[in-house]
């Protein structure tokens, strides 16, 4: 492939998918959002953190998985940032890694995403983990992930409040922001068809395994056709079915993967991968004001919310009626 290009100075505002500001504003506009970061991020710190999270895992170096920290150090230079965050492997067979701490955040990745990916599809992982790096995520994401580990009710420190709304605020913002760093792992890899294939084999594997026989599959699998799936999923069914999707992720982390396939190829399509590629982004320190983009993206997605909202209650309404419904005429 062609020489990577170097991102001199590139902003995040150039990666950043409106629907993570406008949730990331949603959710810092709730009430004790603001007392909820303090308390936790107060009660752990950040050597906590590092306890939590990487305290049974492996520091990537020159010595150590030093293939990796090579590659790293290319990413690094792609996407033009002054800093080495800490890079740690854990082993676990699930296919995941993250971007974690508060001052001073690190990156983890799992054994099992790195037996699933080849040398470029690692290359967009360490981008997007990246990417969450340097556009300042760490600490709404480590607060999310201690939600998962331990739960924020069994904090004491937090009794009292109302964490419905953060939670889910928190997860959807997660996940929103998840969209924009797909975006920094395509930055740092610039073959759009690798960053997509990270995703395609996340989400049905890898062909080439072996059965119980030892024999290999020789299996073939398809990009084109995983577009088309994920554009039928994005586009078809009903508006009941666009609540039950809602639904399905509202407690996870991340985007079901054929959506994040069809958010990359519909950026790339829009030309605006290839306008960055092409020297044409904002860079660090000189962005203009974001408080209009900011505006306009929350009361675009306040609207859609608000619809979300109110197709989930018209579905309680009408299972609470056909309960009703059935009570009143029960079957003989």
């Amino acid at each position: 492939m062609p020489e990577r290009k170097v991102l001199t100075q590139i902003s995040p505002v150039a990666w950043e998918h409106p629907a993570d500001r406008a949730a990331l504003n949603t959710m810092r506009s709730i009430p004790g959002f603001d007392e909820v970061v303090r308390k936790v991020a107060g009660f752990f710190g950040e050597r906590a953190i590092r306890h939590l999270f990487a305290g049974s895992a492996v520091r990537v170096g020159p010595r150590q998985r030093p293939k990796l920290n090579d590659l790293y150090s290319e990413v690094l230079e792609t996407m033009d940032w002054p800093t080495r965050p800490d890079l740690y492997v854990t082993q676990t067979s699930a296919v995941n890694a993250g971007a974690v701490g508060f001052q001073n955040p690190f990156i983890v990745i799992n054994s099992g995403m790195l037996g699933l990916l080849d040398r470029e599809e690692r290359r967009t992982i360490l981008g997007h983990e990246l990417g969450h790096v340097i556009s300042g995520h760490a600490t709404y994401r480590t607060i999310a992930l201690i939600l998962l580990t331990i739960g924020l009710r069994n904090l004491p420190f937090l009794a009292g409040m109302v964490l419905l709304p953060i939670e889910l605020a928190l997860f959807e913002w997660f996940r929103k922001s998840e969209l924009s760093s797909d975006r920094a792992g395509l930055l740092s890899g610039q073959d759009p068809n690798v960053a997509m294939s990270a995703f395609f084999h996340m989400a049905g594997g890898r062909p080439g395994w072996k059965d119980e026989a030892g024999t290999d599959d020789n299996d073939e699998v398809s990009l084109e056709e995983f577009l088309a799936q994920a554009e039928e999923y994005e586009t078809g069914g009903t508006a009941i079915d666009s609540v039950f999707k809602y639904l399905n992720v509202a407690f996870q982390t991340h985007p079901f993967h054929t959506v994040r396939v069809a958010e990359l190829h519909r950026w790339v399509r829009s030309g605006d991968y290839y306008r960055i590629i092409g020297g044409d982004y904002p860079r660090r320190g000189d962005e203009r004001p974001l408080s209009a983009d900011y505006s306009d993206a929350a009361d675009y997605y306040g609207d859609v919310a608000r619809g979300a909202a109110n197709q989930v209650g018209e579905l309680v309404r009408n299972a609470r009626d056909a309960f009703t419904q059935a009570m009143r005429n029960p079957r003989k």
